[in-house]
């Protein structure tokens, strides 16, 4: 199949962790399984016909707890879209699923990194993400 775009760049544009004392740290090491991917994307218009797709994911503790440490990467991918003629929806779908299927598992590399290299232990992210799923239930 012929893919209607094109990746030009990819890179890390924000990447933050906040661990705010020891005492968090340590609760936090205890219930990190506990904790949840968040995924955020926005598109933002660029000039020569390009879009800037920026990915946050974020690994944060659901509960209301005061202890708690946030983890989030923010991923800036450009893209050409060589297929001038598609409607808004195939662009739509290109920009939630084909382009986030082309580039997560670089992205869940870099989130389970951060977290390894911030203190924690290995982090396994059990589920994987359904792109495809997700902007289905999107639509309906």
């Amino acid at each position: 199949m012929k893919r209607n775009y094109e990746i030009v760049l990819r890179f890390v544009r924000d990447i933050s962790v906040e661990i705010p004392d020891p005492e968090t740290f340590i609760f936090s090491r205890e219930y990190i399984t506990k904790y949840s991917l968040g995924i955020n994307i926005t598109t933002k218009t660029l000039k020569n016909e390009m879009i800037e797709v920026i990915t946050k994911l974020s690994y944060t503790d659901p509960k209301s707890s005061k202890k708690k440490s946030h983890f989030e990467v923010s991923y800036s991918t450009v893209l050409k879209i060589i297929d001038k003629s598609l409607e808004k929806k195939e662009l739509e779908k290109i920009l939630l699923c084909d382009v986030q299927n082309d580039i997560y598992p670089e992205l869940e590399k870099i989130l389970i990194n951060l977290i390894k290299d911030s203190g924690f232990p290995e982090l396994k992210l059990e589920k994987k993400v359904d792109f495809e799923q997700l902007y289905q239930q999107r639509l309906n």
